[in-house]
């Protein structure tokens, strides 16, 4: 019998539709003479729904249509396994219950890639592939992620963080500590989305406050750091787990402006031709033009990233090459990557399909290592208790 994965896509998030392209890729490349694959598009409303339909992207321009092709379900454990039920029965025929064996999440950005979608599969105790909660979250969260690496003694940029409300209420102090503290140009973001969403390089003090509003209308927490004038980015993704991992070549994409933005991800800088490819879709040099010493430093760097958030499944870690001070930064960690980086180990000698059968085998091993632990104990301290109505806390001992 075959592996049934369930992949995950959409979601209640500002890169829904990059998690379509994403998702109908990857589904495309699961071999299907090892693996079953059961499609689960979540609306942006938080509504699941399966259907064969759903594995043609060209059947997302018009979504009302899809979704009256496709059967809208629900996810349970029942019987000591994970299943798949379907919300509405037919008249005269029961639609049975579908058994998964593994949870494929291909989801970008807040209320899903951040540790929402592994505390779902979590709490099912359902094998996934991806990120566990506390490393989903800390990747999503630009300020806890630097946090974290700087505590690890590895290269982040000095940054700025406030909440949309202390703006809101007083905006000249925290125009002033920004100033004197990171000084111009600099860059302004939303403290946890991807795809760059909602971010802008700012020269002036007069262009500071338009891009904070912008930021704020993604996100209640922003994140300014310096912005580095003669900057090269380099990416480079990392596949395994924190006990055997291993990194990818590197690139270098090209950027249309002074920071690569949606468009050049995703719209081959604003001229979309044929449907968009996602993150395969945007130029890019594979590998980097850098020396093998530098591509070695960044790679090494690369893993350090992925073990200090205890990373699992695949990851594209994004760094910033400051050229005129010779030095590596690291900016950011995708834990869901757009494309899942196939296009990074396919030039590394891995192919989408070889790496899907290496994300599954990370994701069973990790869900072996969690069956070895204890979750809960052989007590039951109810027994003849009576606690009255304050609880334990309230009780007097005689």
């Amino acid at each position: 019998m075959k592996t049934n994965i369930a992949v995950f896509f959409g979601c209640r998030s500002v890169e829904h539709e990059v998690s379509i392209i994403s998702a109908v890729q990857a589904m495309r490349a699961i071999p299907r003479e090892k693996y079953d694959v059961t499609p689960v598009y979540v609306t942006k409303n938080g509504e699941m729904y399966t259907g064969d339909a759903l594995f043609a992207v060209e059947n997302y321009a018009d979504l009302p249509k899809l979704l009256d092709r496709c059967a809208r379900v629900f996810f349970l454990r029942d019987g000591g396994r994970v299943v798949m039920r379907f919300a509405e029965q037919k008249r005269f025929r029961k639609r049975e219950d579908i058994a998964v064996d593994l949870g494929f999440p291909i989801v970008h950005g807040t209320n899903c890639e951040d540790g929402t979608m592994a505390g779902l599969f979590s709490f099912l105790d359902l094998p996934f592939i991806s990120c566990d909660i506390l490393s989903a979250a800390v990747g999503m969260d630009k300020a806890v992620f630097k946090s974290v690496l700087k505590e690890a003694g590895l290269p982040v940029l000095d940054c700025v963080c406030f909440r949309a409300r202390e703006y809101a209420v007083a905006p000249q102090p925290v125009l002033e500590k920004i100033e004197q503290k990171i000084g111009f140009p600099l860059i302004v973001k939303p403290v946890n989305l991807g795809s760059s969403v909602g971010i802008t390089k700012v020269k002036t003090a007069e262009e500071l406050p338009e891009a904070i509003e912008l930021a704020m209308s993604f996100a209640d927490q922003i994140l300014v750091e310096h912005a580095i004038s003669a900057l090269r980015e380099i990416n480079c993704s990392v596949l395994g787990d924190v006990d055997d991992c291993q990194a990818s070549v590197c690139e270098e994409p090209f950027m249309h402006d002074e920071i690569l933005s949606y468009e050049d991800k995703y719209l081959g800088g604003g001229k979309q031709s044929g449907g968009s490819k996602g993150m395969a879709s945007l130029g890019r040099k594979i590998p980097a033009d850098l020396s093998e010493e530098r591509s070695a430093e960044i790679r090494a760097l690369a893993c350090d990233v992925f073990r200090a958030i205890g990373a699992s499944g695949v990851v594209r870690i994004d760094f910033m090459m400051d050229t005129q001070e010779d030095k590596v930064y690291v900016n950011e960690i995708n834990t869901i990557p757009g494309s899942l980086a196939f296009y990074l180990w396919e030039a590394s000698g891995i192919s989408y399909p070889q790496l899907i059968d290496r994300l599954i085998e990370i994701a069973f091993r990790r869900q072996r290592n969690r069956e070895n632990l204890t979750f809960a104990i052989e007590t039951n301290i109810l027994a003849g208790a009576s606690f009255g109505t304050k609880g334990a806390k309230g009780t007097k001992r005689s």
